[in-house]
């Protein structure tokens, strides 16, 4: 198995991951009160914002981690340069990812339009950004596997 399909693996299950534990850390916290109440956007802006910056950081310590125990059990060092078929990988998955969350998105604007409660917008969100970053990167394993 190739480094960018070992890659592709590790940030698959550490999103997975990232996002169930942090779903799991904050449902306990949810207001009890009336849907659509400060307290309520409050959390909702919070588990947003604080389930990015998480996720970036952990991102990141697992990247490292990763091409540390890669190092130290193949040997080989990270691939310092990415040629056409890395940058053409990385390009078909970014579309596929933002394509997902587009819809996700328009998902969320038309809750907003049939009157759905805020609650349904936030949770289209935050499952479409979860799914975007999933999709990101099975994408990025199919074409690595498959080719282009």
């Amino acid at each position: 198995m190739m480094y960018q399909e070992k890659k592709s693996i590790v940030s698959l299950i550490s999103s997975i991951l990232i996002f169930t534990v942090y779903g799991l850390y904050k449902y306990p916290e949810y207001p009890k009160e009336v849907m659509d109440s400060p307290v309520t956007f409050h959390y909702w802006g919070s588990f947003v914002l604080v389930l990015t910056l998480v996720s970036i950081a952990a991102h990141i310590v697992i990247s490292i981690i990763f091409n540390i125990v890669f190092r130290m059990t193949t040997g080989e060092k990270e691939p310092s340069f990415a040629d056409e078929l890395d940058k053409r990988i990385d390009l078909l998955a970014f579309r596929n990812s933002f394509a997902m969350f587009i819809v996700g998105f328009l998902l969320a604007m038309g809750a907003l339009v049939i009157d759905q409660p805020l609650k349904v917008m936030f949770i289209v969100l935050i499952v479409s950004g979860f799914l975007s970053d999933v999709i990101g990167s099975i994408s990025r394993l199919y074409h690595y596997r498959r080719g282009v």
